[in-house]
Order: C-alpha cells, then structure tokens, then sequence
C-alpha cells in the first residue's frame, strides 16, 4: 500500500516538474519573441554572447515587390523587415516602370520604423469617363461624387449630372455617371453647382434675363420637378452654414485639448486629413509651435519638423505624433490648389500647369501629370487609385471631358 502511495506521490510530482518545464519554455519563447520584434538580437564576440539592441525597418510598398536600397545597397523587398544598427539612413524604394520613392529614415533600438512608399507609374494611363462635354464640375465635401453640366447635347441630354466615383461599373467608367436634372423644367445646362455641407444636395442657380434662379437638387435620383428656392435661398444658406460651423466644431473638439488652442491661435485650416489626424493650414500668424506631447513619442515619422512657423506658408500638423512639416511657401491660392488624397497620407499639388503628388510631409514631389488640363479642376478618386481632371486634350474646338489619371 505504501509502495503505491509513494508510486502516485512521484508521479503528481514528475506532472508538476514537466508542467513547470512546459510554462517555463513558453515563457521565454513568448519573451524572446517580444525582443526579437523590438530589434534584440543575440550574438558572439570572442566566443563570449552578446545581447545587442538594434532596430527594425519595416518597407512597404504598393505596388508590392519592389527592391528596397539601403544607403544605395539592394538589401530586400518590400513587404519585409530588415535588422539595423542604430543611425540614419537612405533608403530608396524602387520598382521598374515607376518613379522610386527616397528618404532618410532614423532607426532607433527597440523601434520598428515603417517606409511606405506609394510608387506612382511613369506612364500613367489616361481614360475619357465623360463623353458629352463638361462645364464647371464641383466636388461634394464626401469627395465621392462630381457634380457637372452638359450644354452640348439636346434638351433632353443637356442638364445637370453627377459622377459617382463609388461605382463600379464592369467595362468603362463612363458608366458612372447619371444625369439629375434636364433643360425642359429650366435652363439646367448654364447653371452654377454648389453642394450641401454634408452633400445631401445641391443648389443650381440660372441667370436668365437678368434675374437669377436657384433651384434646390437631390443627387441621386431625377429631379422631375427640381425646387425653386429663389426666395428662400438665404434660409438655406444659413442651414448650410449651420451644418457647417457644426462639422467644423466638431473636428476642433476631436483634437487634444492641449492642440486645440494652438491650432485656434496659429492655423487659418484649409483641410482636416480625411481621417482627421492631420491638418493642412496656412499658418494665420508667425509664432513658435509649442510643444503638445512631452515627452515625444518614439517611432515617428523622421523628416525634420518645422516648429517656427511663417504667416501666410502652408504646413501640415501630425495631430496623433505633434509634429509639424512646412509644405510650401508663398503659396497663391488663386493660381495653386493642394488638397488632401483619400488615403490621408498623400496632398495633390496643382500649379504651373503640372499635376504633383507627395508625401504629407512634404518629401517625395512627384510630378504625375504635365498635359493639358483645365483651371485647378482635379479631384482625387475614392479609392486612391486614379485622379479625374477636366481638359479638352489641347483641341479648343472640342468640348472638354472628364479624365482619369491613373495612379497605380
């Protein structure tokens, strides 16, 4: 009986042994594999183990697949981490048929620090996705759909119509969009497009004989009998400014509070990024940005911030890292546009008649377009995937239309 006690005794004990063995081992699996993810490799010198503390670079791109150059050595591609000392490097993201994308980026120990370029094709395809002449087409503050006239066609045809680009039809782009609104109620074809603050409609205003019309238009269905509101506009334009100032509050309150009074006291904001963690302004004021995150965060974005700020130049503040990039100077709003890329991370520069794109901090200008085109129309595609502008290809005997860019 003793004999069997102490057999069940030794047995518990090797099941609690092994059972600490197990938990010990994944303990230090799961601790090493926490090093290894913050740049802590093992190594030898002189026969004797040295645990040194390095960083990780993570490069991405899209398109995938492209070679990554690290101060000029090809290391690896995309879509991989490489191990680094501490420093500063060049690193370049290249793949044939597009523009590569450079900068220098810090690497710190126990940091991982993203490159992620997005290359931009060198032949970039141009489409028509309008074929009956456009004039005077708006963007809706959504940036989904484009609103524009057709004066080119017969009654029936000419109007108002709308882009959606959330559509995706099977064979051309042309099928996205449908007209709203035709001239047999009013003269449609001449009107000036303005879009709700939250793009649940459209006014349309006609000058005809002097006196000027204004009709009140839903987008995403035909307007059979289109609202006059020619003697209420100033009622609507108060709502609309109401939804406005509303929108506009709201963002304020969405920033830290410690952010808020510095953008209220030094920025005249042109656009919230879309995912409203970055603002492109131009500075109301020169003054000296204080500093909102003590102490900085690690594993920012590493192009020298501009802290010292000067009236009338356009920066972009990094609301989530506290960081500030000086975009352009002596900016010219009449001539000039910047606006943001659906993915918040990218801002379309027009001016001098080229078309560039480049990283939110002001690095890696790339011209993407040089053709004709006309006025500062171009407006980003939902998905980032393309830019529309409007242009008549250089004939001024054909109507101008609507065209994609491709951007991938």
């Amino acid at each position: 009986m003793r004999w069997r006690c102490r057999q069940g005794i030794m047995a518990l004990m090797k099941k609690v042994v092994l059972t600490a063995i197990v938990l010990l081992l994944l303990i230090i699996a799961t601790t090493g594999v926490v090093f290894y993810g913050k740049g802590v490799r093992l190594s030898f010198n002189n026969g004797k183990a040295d645990l040194s503390s390095t960083g990780l670079l993570d490069a991405t791109s899209s398109p995938d697949g492209a070679q990554v150059f690290i101060n000029g050595h090809l290391t690896t591609a995309t879509d991989s981490q490489v191990n680094l000392s501490p420093g500063t490097y060049e690193v370049k993201i290249f793949k044939q048929g597009y523009f590569p994308w450079e900068k220098k980026v810090n690497i710190d120990k126990g940091v991982v620090t993203k490159a992620d370029a997005l290359l931009f094709p060198k032949a970039p395809k141009l489409e028509s996705i309008t074929n009956l002449g456009v004039n005077n087409p708006v963007i809706d503050p959504t940036h989904t759909k484009i609103a524009y006239t057709v004066s080119t066609q017969d009654i029936k045809k000419n109007g108002i119509y709308i882009l959606d680009s959330t559509n995706r039809p099977i064979l051309t782009l042309q099928g996205s969009s449908s007209q709203i609104a035709d001239n047999t109620t009013a003269f449609f074809s001449s009107a000036m497009l303005a879009w709700a603050p939250d793009g649940s409609e459209l006014t349309a205003s006609i000058s005809a004989q002097g006196a000027l019309s204004t009709y009140v238009l839903r987008p995403n269905t035909f307007n059979d009998d289109p609202s006059d509101v020619t003697a209420t506009l100033q009622s609507i334009k108060s709502s609309w400014l109401k939804i406005k100032t509303d929108r506009d509050k709201s963002q304020m309150n969405n920033l830290p509070s410690k952010a808020r009074g510095m953008v209220k006291a030094n920025f005249k904001i042109i656009a919230f990024s879309p995912d409203e963690t970055k603002v492109l302004y131009s500075a109301s004021t020169s003054a000296n940005l204080p500093v909102v995150i003590t102490p900085p965060l690690i594993g920012t974005n590493s192009t020298p911030q501009e802290r010292s700020i000067k009236k009338g130049s356009i920066y972009v503040y990094d609301v989530k890292e506290d960081r500030n990039y000086l975009i352009k100077e002596g900016f010219n709003e009449a001539t000039q546009l910047l606006e943001w890329l659906p993915d918040s991370a990218h801002l379309i520069y027009v001016h001098d008649k080229n078309i560039d794109i480049m990283d939110y901090d002001g690095t890696n200008s790339i011209k993407v377009y040089a053709g004709p085109f006309l006025d500062k129309y171009v407006f980003p595609w939902t998905d980032t995937s393309r830019i529309v502008i409007l242009t008549d290809l250089g004939n001024s005997d054909s109507p101008a239309n609507l065209y994609t860019i491709s951007l991938k």
